[in-house]
C-alpha cells in the first residue's frame, strides 16, 4: 500500500533535487519513482528530514514515558513488578517507534492492549495515533481512534490518576486523542494537496501537448487539401495535352498551338498557385492579408469554360440564381468539389460528358453534383491514391455538410455534395 498516494507520478521538477533532504521520503517517493534492483514494493531511503522527526518523535515518547514513570510511585495499588513490567513495557514501546513508518497500522493497534499494562507507553501510543493518521486513509484512522477513545473510560476506571478527577482525566485524554490525529490528518491532507497540484500541472503540460500535436495535424491536413485541391487541376491539365502532343505528333498545328498554349499556361497558373500556399505558410498574417482571393461559387464558370478549353465535354446546368450571397466558405468548398471531381473525370473518364449541377437557396442549403457517363472504351488505368475524394469529404464535414461518391446504375460515376446555406 502506498503511504500517500495510489498514483505514480513522473520525475520531480529539477528544481527539487537540491531540496530532497527537506521533503519526507514518502512524498519524494510518489512525486519522483526511482525503481531499484530487487522487490517493486521496496520502502523509500529516509531522507534527513525523516531522520530528525524520527528522532524527535522517539524523544517525545521518551519524555513522556519518564514523567509518567515519576508518577508510578504515586499510583494506589501498584505492585513493584507492576512497577518493573509498567517501565519494560514502555522501554520497549519507545523502541518500537523507530518502526511507526513501516508498520503504522500494526503499531498503533499493538499499542491499544498496551496503554492498559503501561501508563509510560502512552508517549508512544500518540505517536503511534500520528503516524497513522499521516501514512494511512481515514477508514484506519477512524477504527483505531475510535477504539482508543471507547478504551479512554475503562482505562481511568481500572488506573485513575492520583491528581485529576476521573471525568476531567478523561476527557483530556479524549481531546489529545482527537489533537494528535487531527494534526496527522492535516500533514496527510497538505501531502495530498502537492500531489493533486503536481498531477493537474502534469496534466495540463499533456493535454498541451496533444492540443499543439492535433493543432499541428488539421494544419498539416489542411495544407496538404489545398495543395492537391489546386495543383491536381492544373497538372492534370498538363498531363492531358502533354499526352496529346506526344501520341499525336502529326496533329494540326493549330491542335498543337492550342495545347501548347494550355502547357504554358496551366504551368503558370500552378507556379502561382504554389507560391500563393508558401506564402500563406509562411506569413504570419491572415488569408486577407495579400494574393490573389480564394475561388468562390461565381468562379465555377470561369472553371467549366476552362475544362472545356481543355476537350472536355462539360454541362452546367441548374444555376444558383445569385451566386454572390453563397457564403465565401461555402462557395470555395462548392468549388472545391466541382474542381477535383472535373480533375478525376478527366483523369479516369476522358471523353465523356461531364455534367454539373448546382441548385439551392438561403434556408435550403446548396446542392451540388458531378456527374460524367460511363466510359465506352477501355482506358489505360491511371495511378490514385483516393486522397482527392478523401480531402473533398472533409471539406464537406468541415462546412456543416456531407458529400458522398460512387458509381452510378448506367456505369458512370458521379459526386454529391449537400452544404449548409443559412
Amino acid at each position: 500500500m502506498s503511504t500517500v498516494s495510489e498514483d505514480s507520478p513522473e520525475r520531480i521538477p529539477a528544481a527539487f533535487p537540491g531540496r530532497r533532504w527537506l521533503l519526507p521520503s514518502a512524498l519524494i517517493d510518489q512525486l519522483d519513482p526511482r525503481p531499484g534492483p530487487g522487490s517493486p514494493d521496496r520502502r523509500p531511503r529516509r531522507t534527513a528530514r525523516d531522520w530528525i522527526v524520527d528522532f524527535t518523535c522517539f524523544l517525545i515518547a521518551v519524555v513522556i514515558g519518564l514523567l509518567a514513570a515519576d508518577g508510578l510511585e504515586n499510583e494506589p495499588g501498584l505492585s513493584h513488578g507492576l512497577e518493573i513490567t509498567d517501565q519494560l513495557v514502555g522501554a520497549l514501546a519507545c523502541a518500537a517507534v523507530w518502526l511507526r513508518r513501516r508498520y503504522p497500522v500494526g503499531l498503533a493497534v499493538a499499542m491499544l492492549p498496551l496503554g492498559f499494562v503501561s501508563v509510560t507507553a502512552g508517549g508512544t501510543t500518540l505517536v503511534a495515533l500520528f503516524t497513522l493518521a499521516v501514512h494511512r486513509p481515514l477508514r484506519y484512522v477512524a477504527w483505531v481512534a475510535g477504539a482508543q477513545i471507547a478504551l479512554q473510560p475503562l482505562y481511568y476506571w481500572l488506573r485513575p490518576d492520583p491528581e485529576l478527577p476521573y471525568l476531567g482525566v478523561v476527557l483530556i485524554g479524549v481531546l489529545l486523542t482527537v489533537s494528535v490525529v487531527g494534526w496527522g490528518m492535516l500533514a496527510r491532507s497538505k501531502r495530498q494537496l502537492m500531489l493533486s497540484l503536481r498531477d493537474r500541472a502534469r496534466r495540463a503540460e499533456t493535454e498541451a501537448r496533444l492540443r499543439a500535436e492535433q493543432a499541428q495535424r488539421l494544419a498539416r491536413e489542411a495544407i496538404a487539401r489545398e495543395m492537391h485541391d489546386v495543383l491536381a487541376h492544373r497538372l492534370t491539365l498538363l498531363s492531358v495535352h502533354a499526352g496529346a502532343l506526344e501520341f499525336r505528333p502529326d496533329a494540326p498545328r493549330e491542335d498543337v498551338v492550342r495545347a501548347a498554349g494550355v502547357i504554358r499556361e496551366s504551368a503558370h497558373e500552378a507556379l502561382q498557385d504554389l507560391r500563393e500556399i508558401i506564402g500563406v505558410l509562411r506569413s504570419a498574417e491572415s488569408d486577407d492579408a495579400g494574393g490573389r482571393p480564394q475561388p468562390t461559387l461565381e468562379a465555377l464558370d470561369a472553371l467549366v469554360s476552362e475544362s472545356r478549353e481543355a476537350g472536355m465535354k462539360v454541362s452546367l446546368t441548374g444555376r444558383v440564381a445569385d451566386p454572390a450571397a453563397v457564403p465565401a466558405s461555402v462557395g470555395r468548398t462548392a468549388y472545391r468539389i466541382a474542381q477535383e471531381a472535373l480533375t478525376n473525370a478527366r483523369k479516369h473518364a476522358p471523353g465523356t460528358e461531364v455534367t454539373v449541377s448546382v441548385s439551392g437557396a438561403p434556408g435550403d442549403g446548396l446542392a451540388m453534383s458531378v456527374r460524367n457517363a460511363p466510359v465506352d472504351a477501355e482506358v489505360p488505368h491511371v495511378p490514385g491514391s483516393g486522397r482527392g475524394l478523401i480531402g473533398l469529404t472533409e471539406r464537406a464535414v468541415l462546412a456543416g455538410g456531407t458529400l458522398e461518391h460512387g458509381a452510378t446504375p448506367d456505369g458512370g460515376f458521379e459526386v454529391r455534395a449537400r452544404l449548409p446555406w443559412g
